[in-house]
Parts: C-alpha cells; structure tokens; sequence
C-alpha cells in the first residue's frame, strides 16, 4: 500500500471516533489510485489503515488501527461476521433488515441489506469499489446467500467519479421478493425501489404505532404501505395516502398479501389531503406523518422546518381526542433539538395539548455511533391528543 500523511486535526477526528479525513487535512497524497493505503502523522506515527477516494472531499475513510492489516477476504469476513452477529435479535423479528450499516459497523461506505435469501449491496466510494470482489466473496462465505444485487445507481458515486449500475454481482435475484416483519408481510423490490428495496429504517417505529392504533387511522407518504399494514390490525378503517399511483399499486398487492381488507388506498398531495380534511371537520384516532427527506442539504433547512411545521401542524388538528400521531423525519440536516422544537411550534399553534408518549430512533441494525453522527438520521415520536 502507498502512504498518506495527515495533519494533527486528522489525526485528532481519528482519535476520537470518527473514521472520515477531509482532503484539506491531507498533508501528502498518494500516487497510487483509489484503493487503500496507510495512514500516518505528520511525525511518522502509524494511524492504521484507510479507504483513499482521489475525487472525493471525503479523502479518506478509517478502517482499521493496525497499520499492518491487509484487506483480504479473510478480513472482509471477520469485519462482515462480526455485523451479523450484532443482529441476531433482528433476524429473528424479521427476514428484510441492514447486514452492515457502513461507518457504524467499520465498514465505511458500504451498506448490505438482506431480504429473505437475497443480499443487496451498495458500495458508495471510489476506495470502497476496489474491493468488490472481496467483499462479495465474503458475503457468500458469511450468508450463503442465493444472489446479490448491487444497487450501485445512487448520486453519490458520480461525486466520487464511479458509474452508476444495477447489477447482479452473484447468483440471480427476482425483481419482486416477499419479505415479513412482526408479522406483516409485505414485497420488497430490489432492482427499482426506494433505497435498495424498501425502507427497512422504519421497522422498529412501524411496530410501535402498529400496537396503539384503533379506530380510524391515516397513513400519510405510504409508499408501499408498510405503516398501513401494522395501523391495519388495530385500526377500523386506514387510509393510505401517497402522490404515487404506481407506489400505491404495490401497496394494493402487500394488503392483499396480507388479507387488510380494511385499507383504502388515496392518491393525492399530502399537504392538500391535510388542508382539505381540516377544512371538512375530520378527525383520526390514528396518524402517521413519515415524509421523505425535505432537507436534502443545508441550505434547504429553513424551508423543510415550514414544511414540516405544517404537516404537523395539520396532523395535530385532525387527531380525535386521545388519538395518537406518530411523525418522523429523515433529514440528517434536520437535528434532533430542531425537529422537537419544530413540534413544540406546531402543537402551539395548533390549540391542542399533546403529550410525548415516545422518543424514537433508528432500528437495531441500523446503529447510530455517537461519535459520528452521520450514521444518524432518523427522529421520531410518538403524540397523544390529551384534549
């Protein structure tokens, strides 16, 4: 491997958790190209070994302290071994969760999710890229999988100057799988769906709103109707709402997989569907607000706090008495103190007094390392109406 020099401030970030040094903390680069190489100060002192990505501002990506390892198969295989046997309890909830959750597993930029006898796989920088062949190797040895598809079509790879594919790297894998969680059942679609099939981050708060909803609910952003589906066994009547006709097919099909005769299934803007519900006096026992990302970056921010003030805001005025609201939000721009006071906001305006029955996060494998918080996202909570 070629050696990197780092400054102090590097070696600092390192020291204290956080495996990412920035280009402007690169003393001497390498010449070799992408791939690994080995880390040290300044003064000569060995940092350990990292993933060098050329074209991204992110330069490196610690992986691991012993100047020595080689990243071989056999590494690959303890690094991936010792992820899986962090989800031991998930695996026995569910057939759809996340195998390796990039930096919080020691895996930086490489993210695994597994449905059923399929892995998907997406490996997000130039350095990362290097050792595909390893990796897949290791996967197969670790989980025996029956193929693996590399969801490799997201912005990020172009940043780093990689092509952006679909592609099965191992075996075949079906364009349509059949996953279950808690006992819901649902089809995940690996080569076309959101993220690499299906939003696996939300399992654990699905279950949680799925066991206090009654009454009249409504799923808000449904997608594929995951929330629905748990709102359903406790719920009269549910309405799935999403923009997507085509999302709402395939919600269609879960329902029917899982015999929810009781969902009805909107297409229409959420913030239209809120207005026009407030205007007409209705009113829900039950209501889920998980929108997709409004703050893409920073500079975005100060709209998608209004944004998400009046969704809530909505949602808040058309719960019934006693009625709960669950609403997350999947912004990483959007902090943890941002989002509570953006609630805080909303429930005032909004006449009601709510109480926080629950403070959610991310789900077991999906971990959030408190040292770099980038591997955190998701926040949510769970309100009753006490008026």
């Amino acid at each position: 491997m070629d050696t990197v020099i780092v400054n102090r401030r590097a070696e600092q970030r390192w020291a204290a958790g956080h495996p990412w040094i920035f280009r402007s903390d690169v003393v001497q680069r390498p010449t070799s190209p992408a791939g690994a190489v080995r880390v040290e100060t300044a003064r000569g002192l060995p940092l350990g070994v990292a993933l060098w990505s050329p074209k991204s501002e992110i330069s490196l990506r610690m992986l691991d302290g012993d100047s020595r390892a080689e990243l071989d198969r056999t590494w690959w295989r303890r690094r991936i071994a010792a992820a899986v046997r962090r989800r031991t309890v998930v695996a026995k909830a569910a057939t759809a969760y996340r195998v390796v959750h990039g930096e919080a597993d020691g895996c930086p930029s490489l993210v695994c999710d597994r449905y059923g006898e399929y892995l998907v796989v997406q490996l997000l920088s130039a350095g990362i890229e290097q050792y595909r062949a390893e990796i897949i190797a290791a996967l197969v040895d670790v989980l025996d999988p029956v193929g693996i598809l590399a969801r490799n079509d997201v912005p990020v790879r172009t940043r780093e100057g990689l092509p952006r594919t679909v592609e099965a790297v191992h075996g075949q894998v079906p364009r349509e799988i059949e996953v279950e969680e808690n006992g819901v059942r649902y089809l995940a679609a690996p080569w076309d769906g959101q993220k690499t099939g299906a939003f696996l981050d939300q399992r654990e708060n699905r279950a949680l709103v799925g066991a206090v909803s009654r009454g009249r609910a409504l799923d808000c952003f449904s997608y594929h109707g995951s929330f629905a589906l748990h709102l359903a066994r406790g719920s009269d009547t549910v309405t799935a709402l999403d923009s997507s006709g085509p999302a709402l097919e395939r919600a269609r099909a879960n329902a029917a997989l899982n015999g929810s005769a009781n969902i009805e299934f909107v297409e229409a803007d959420a913030f239209e569907f809120l207005r026009a519900r407030e205007a007409d006096g209705s009113r829900y026992d039950t209501i889920v607000l998980d929108p997709p990302a409004f703050a893409k970056n920073r500079q975005s921010l100060t709209g998608a706090v209004r944004g998400y003030k009046e969704i809530n805001l909505r949602g808040m005025r058309l719960l019934a008495e006693g009625g709960y609201l669950f609403t997350a939000s999947c912004s990483f721009h959007l902090s943890r103190g941002l989002f509570f006071e953006m609630l805080a906001d909303a429930a005032a305006d909004s006449g009601r007094t709510l109480s926080l029955r629950a403070i959610t996060g991310q789900p077991h494998d999906h971990p959030e390392i408190i040292t770099i918080p980038e591997t955190g996202y998701i926040k949510g909570a769970l309100l009753q109406a006490v008026d």
